[in-house]
């Protein structure tokens, strides 16, 4: 049964049942206001908890949720910042090499011939430009620099229409390309091959999303991993069978993705940065311990070792 309606007196009445201090009642209620019950205390309690008892955690007080939440918001600004100069790198390549090879008529990217149209791939591609691409071409849309091609030209070049498809859509249009574009994108990458890149943009997609909607990044599962790199390899990441403990589906894969997708002093900044918000995390909190922290989101305590090792 979903679970009854509660007043925000309700809610802090019901955090204090379970041992969360709350000193200042009317700060509290203000946040529950402004981010709701669901989104803070439903998506932050974890790490404050006692599994066995289901209470709060000695000394776990609302302002350590609260700075936590806060966290997961820097958290996601970061990523997201980074995550975007890949994705309008990835963008730039993808159509400079489809525009190399078969022109710079909007025919060429709605002709599935033009994709690895092997007899396994013909849905996709199919249901890639009918869904993701035509659209654009068909109807009115708000890029004024599509709109002028349409009027100007009669035709978009995909140079022109890459910008304006989700980064899903572009990571679509690499894992359907021929072999030969393929290869030409992965090369600008060091250590990485087509293989390996298209398996990086699969799971970056879906951390994108995570970042974008404001859903919980630090310590999210994604349902797609990245490829075994020799980084895993070199780090000494614990395994289970053959299967990496850390660094597939974690946040520790999107760092990983991150070393081998990023200029080196670009990655360097971003290795800066999440240090930087991890410690402010854990001066912040006297109940939450940095291997906890790491823990939960699946980095190695050697993860700061990443920058040791040559790709």
């Amino acid at each position: 049964m979903p679970k009854p309606f509660m007043t925000y007196e309700e809610q802090i009445e019901k955090l204090r049942e379970k041992q969360l201090q709350i000193p200042d009642e009317d700060s509290a209620k203000e946040a529950l206001q402004r981010l709701s019950y669901f989104s803070l205390i439903t998506g932050y309690k974890n790490l404050f908890k006692n599994k066995s008892t289901g209470q709060y955690r000695d000394g776990a007080s609302f302002s350590d949720i609260l700075f936590l939440y806060r966290f997961d918001e820097s958290l996601r600004e970061l990523t997201l910042h980074h995550l975007l100069h890949i994705e309008h790198h990835i963008r730039s390549l993808l159509s400079y090499s489809f525009c190399e090879i078969f022109g710079e008529s909007q025919q060429a990217y709605l002709t599935p011939s033009n994709y690895n149209n092997i007899p396994k791939n013909q849905r996709d591609i199919r249901r890639l430009i009918d869904r993701h691409i035509s659209p654009l071409l068909e109807h009115p849309t708000d890029y004024p620099y599509i709109e002028h091609h349409k009027a100007a030209y009669h035709t978009v070049p995909l140079w022109a229409l890459s910008k304006a498809l989700t980064f899903g859509t572009v990571s679509k249009i690499y894992l359907l390309s021929k072999s030969q574009i393929q290869s030409s994108i992965s090369q600008k990458f060091q250590s990485v091959n087509e293989k390996q890149l298209g398996q990086f943009l699969k799971v970056l997609t879906i951390f994108r999303n995570v970042c974008a909607h404001g859903e919980r990044l630090f310590s999210y599962r994604c349902t797609k991993q990245i490829p075994d790199m020799p980084l895993h390899k070199k780090l000494h990441i614990p395994q289970k069978g053959s299967q990496y403990l850390y660094g597939n589906q974690d946040y520790f894969s999107i760092v990983i993705s991150f070393r081998y997708l990023l200029p080196h002093d670009e990655f360097l900044l971003y290795k800066r940065q999440l240090a930087r918000l991890m410690e402010k995390m854990i001066s912040h909190s006297a109940v939450v311990t940095l291997p906890e922290l790491l823990e939960a989101m699946g980095m190695p305590e050697n993860w700061k070792h990443i920058t040791k090792y040559k790709i």
